[in-house]
């Protein structure tokens, strides 16, 4: 099959994708927009797209979910077109040490290993082999391969996580909340700016270990939190258009009696 009939192939799969973005980053007559972005310019999009795919989940949007996944895998490819431009690595090597990484992180199903385990037992299995890799990759801190880029809270979690694996930890969920009355205590001491950017951000910490105590995702948990946000705020919007009112027509107190009525409807409905 010729380049442009695999390009206008509807049932091409990968190799169809794989030769578009080879095309639109071709030097001599590819897309000017394609051709100038590097890997710093493209991660952006790249952690974009699989915040989209998590919001499609969340909101079980299964129509959506296939382009959703679909911009994600493009964004692989795009960076893996990019590597093999450098003659760094190919998508298919991309797939194969995927594929390997697998295959070794789960004995159990690929190897001799017993599948009889419980989830917990798998788990610490699994982060022996991870160990085994570091070790393997000379990262010997404990903490070396928590990722950089991830969302703050998330690596908060899984920085403390990691610790708590060495025996770096507080015993339980009160002694962490001991910890977030002494940090916001801290802040509200605070008298300058990069004082109150330190408190304020230890006291975030706090709470994700806190969050990590109580087995709650706090990504998520805060996803919730600003879809509740969204929702009563909403409804403060539909009673004052029915009251003949914007937002800015009104006044806090107005606006704060309308929140606290949707949350009684809502804890009312509730129960």
């Amino acid at each position: 099959m010729t380049d442009d009939a695999l390009i206008h192939d509807p049932n091409g799969g990968m190799p169809r994708l794989l030769e578009i973005m080879r095309r639109l980053r071709d030097p001599e007559t590819g897309c000017p927009w394609d051709i100038e972005q590097d890997f710093a310019t493209i991660a952006p999009y790249t952690i974009e797209e699989a915040y989209e795919v998590a919001d499609a989940i969340e909101r079980q949007a299964w129509d959506e979910l296939k382009g959703e996944l679909g911009d994600l895998l493009f964004q692989s490819v795009f960076h893996a077109q990019m590597a093999a431009e450098k003659g760094l690595f190919t998508f298919d090597q991309v797939a194969d040490t995927m594929s390997d990484k697998m295959v070794a992180r789960h004995p159990h199903v690929f190897g001799d290993e017993s599948r009889d385990k419980s989830p917990e037992q798998q788990t610490r299995d699994w982060e022996q082999i991870k160990a085994a890799e570091r070790a393997a990759k000379a990262r010997h801190g404990v903490l070396d391969d928590v990722a950089i880029g991830l969302p703050a809270l998330m690596r908060a979690v899984k920085l403390q996580k990691r610790a708590a694996r060495v025996g770096f930890d507080w015993p339980d969920t009160e002694n962490v909340i001991d910890k977030i009355v002494e940090e916001a205590d801290e802040l509200r001491a605070a008298t300058d700016p990069a004082h109150r950017f330190e408190e304020f951000g230890d006291l975030l910490f706090v709470m994700a270990n806190l969050a990590r105590h109580l087995d709650i995702d706090p990504e998520e948990a805060l996803r919730a939190a600003n879809a509740k946000f969204t929702r009563r705020f909403g409804a403060i919007e539909d009673t004052l258009r029915a009251r003949g009112k914007t937002p800015e027509q009104s006044d806090l107190a107005e606006m704060d009696a309308i929140w606290d009525a949707v949350k009684a409807r809502e804890k009312q409905s509730a129960n």
